[in-house]
């Protein structure tokens, strides 16, 4: 599951994950560039290639927020930022297949599997942050989209491949619907992308590179599965052993590829559940299809279905049994795995055939898995359920954050603040004076300054001249990067262009390495801690996904018809 030649030293990765009594910094802090220490040199290139887009955005991202945001639009984006997650689309995937959209349910399950795989591939391979805060504020309501990386964006990868083949199959049959109900629905699902785009900027979460990525991404996905579409089914269909072995070997390849990241980034979690599902809905269909049950229109494995002639209450039965059945197959398989599979990734590991992964702790080095909390982004346990509820009633409580929330936040914000200080050491040949205003840029030193922008400007002093407010108040907004702290508690918009976590860019001197240690020490020691995470998960998780999407295609379906829920 990862590349070796990709993957850090067993002891960084038992540093990161059981640290000493005494606090101390992670391996890879200790040099000066964390990812050129991690990363082959070929992936750390291309990130030295695109980290200075996601910097030169940021400040133009600031500025767009500052100008838009109100209390209400961060109500409306931090709802709405759920239509695009993993989440919502897992919890209606089963429910097409048990009322007889079997084809729309396939389609949805290879566009969202193949857009959350490819953004989390290129998550973990570039490892690109996302736009520094402060300046921005962050509002989201899932606690664990911050800790991942920004580029591509997954959300916008979802909705634009989801809308594009909505509107896609709603253009083929213009006739079954009203003249004014087809164009409507055309524009509901191009607002609901848009809406989903525009919202992770808004929101802070990406920059303009992640969503045109993500977008794009979105949009060739759908394409792919419109012109394969007919022979990726007739192979699953086949009927043959061997192809559908083959289906799910690929699926397992794909698995095995993922590149090692350079931090604790939870996006290969993701990707594994889906990939899970993948498997179930492609063994369930593929096995339910040649039973006598399933109907061969529109695609094979269709489960029948009439609300007319079944009824609403008996529809709405099935539907709760089934998300019942579901729960419970994820609490039982879950637990039962944990405890069953580490003796035998044991032995395993002594017959050295395991496949260790970055960041989770091999089998032989814990006895036992205790309760895991918050290790689940697709199916939140029943338990949770009432939580999560909760939390969408009052989502400004906990959704606005100003300051560094990943480890990949945290080397950004070092990084940035160690350009500065170079810049400043290099416009000023080397002197850096009491209270020296750090300057972005060492070309802007080329132009004199007047006493007309040093009436204007006066904390813009040794900087270019800038022709407008915009540009002005942009530059306001790069003078906060690379400064926070963290702060969960910021719940509403800030009122001046003053660093929203209250520092300041100014630096009397360069940071000796003990200093330098000390302030990264500070700065990592606020982040919140990211729990330890076993080598078992990643094959509990795609079994479990794979029961799953097994029990949603076929299991369901003829549960249903032992208990009379069937069609009459």
């Amino acid at each position: 599951m990862g590349s070796p030649h990709d993957a850090p030293t067993t002891d960084d990765a038992m540093a990161a994950m059981h640290p000493p009594e005494q606090p101390r910094l992670d391996a890879g802090n200790k040099h000066h560039d964390h990812y050129a220490r991690r990363l082959p040199k070929w992936r750390n290139a291309l990130r030295n290639r695109l980290i200075p887009i996601v910097r030169w955005e940021t400040p133009w991202l600031a500025l767009m927020q500052d100008k838009v945001r109100s209390p209400a639009l961060d109500t409306y984006f931090a709802y709405t930022a759920n239509l695009g997650t993993h989440t919502f689309f897992m919890v209606f995937l089963p429910i097409q297949f048990w009322c007889g959209y079997t084809s729309v349910g396939r389609a949805t399950v290879f566009m969202l599997a193949t857009g959350v795989y490819l953004t989390g591939f290129l998550k973990d391979m570039v490892c690109l942050p996302r736009p520094l805060s402060p300046p921005l504020a962050r509002i989201s309501m899932s606690g664990s989209a911050a800790l991942e990386y920004g580029f591509p964006s997954s959300h916008s990868a979802n909705a634009v491949s989801v809308a594009f083949y909505a509107v896609y199959t709603i253009r083929q049959t213009p006739e079954a619907y009203h003249p004014y109900v087809w164009v409507g629905l055309q524009g509901l699902f191009y607002f609901y992308a848009l809406s989903i785009i525009f919202g992770r900027l808004y929101c802070g979460m990406h920059g303009f590179l992640d969503v045109g990525v993500g977008s794009v991404l979105g949009a060739l996905i759908t394409t792919f599965y419109l012109v394969f579409n007919d022979w990726m089914e007739s192979w699953i269909f086949s009927g043959s052993y061997t192809d559908i072995f083959l289906a799910t070997l690929v699926v397992c390849v794909m698995i095995r590829i993922n590149p090692e990241p350079a931090d604790d980034c939870p996006c290969f979690d993701d990707s594994v559940s889906f990939l899970g599902v993948v498997i179930g809905i492609n063994l369930g269909a593929w096995h339910f299809a040649q039973t006598s049950l399933a109907l061969n229109y529109p695609i094979p494995s269709t489960v029948p279905f009439d609300l007319e002639k079944m009824g609403l209450i008996k529809a709405t039965v099935r539907i709760v049994l089934g998300v019942t059945v579901i729960l419970f197959w994820r609490a039982s398989a879950k637990s039962a795995l944990l405890k069953g599979l580490p003796p035998l990734f044991r032995l395993l590991e002594q017959a050295r055939l395991n496949l260790p992964r970055v960041y989770f702790l091999n089998a032989s080095k814990y006895t036992s898995i205790p309760t895991l909390r918050d290790d689940d982004n697709l199916i939140p346990p029943a338990s949770e359920l009432p939580n999560r509820l909760m939390n969408l009633a009052h989502p400004r409580k906990r959704s606005v954050s100003i300051g560094p929330q990943s480890a990949a936040d945290a080397y950004e914000t070092l990084a940035y603040r160690n350009r500065r200080r170079r810049e400043s050491l290099s416009s000023l040949d080397g002197v850096v004076p009491e209270g020296a205003m750090w300057e972005p840029s060492p070309r802007s030193q080329s132009k004199p300054q007047t006493p007309a922008l040093e009436k204007a400007e006066p904390q813009l002093l040794g900087a270019s001249l800038l022709p407008t407010p915009i540009q002005s108040r942009a530059h306001s907004y790069e003078q906060m990067m690379g400064t926070g702290h963290v702060d969960k508690n910021a719940s509403t918009p800030p009122d001046s262009d003053t660093d929203a976590a209250g520092d300041t860019v100014l630096f009397s001197q360069m940071l000796t390495n003990e200093e330098n240690e000390t302030e990264k020490r500070e700065l990592f020691m606020k982040l919140m801690k990211p729990r330890v995470r076993y080598d078992v998960e990643v094959v509990t998780k795609l079994i479990v996904y794979s029961g799953i999407a097994w029990i949603a295609v076929e299991g369901n379906p003829l549960l249903f018809e032992l208990l009379g829920l069937g069609m009459p």
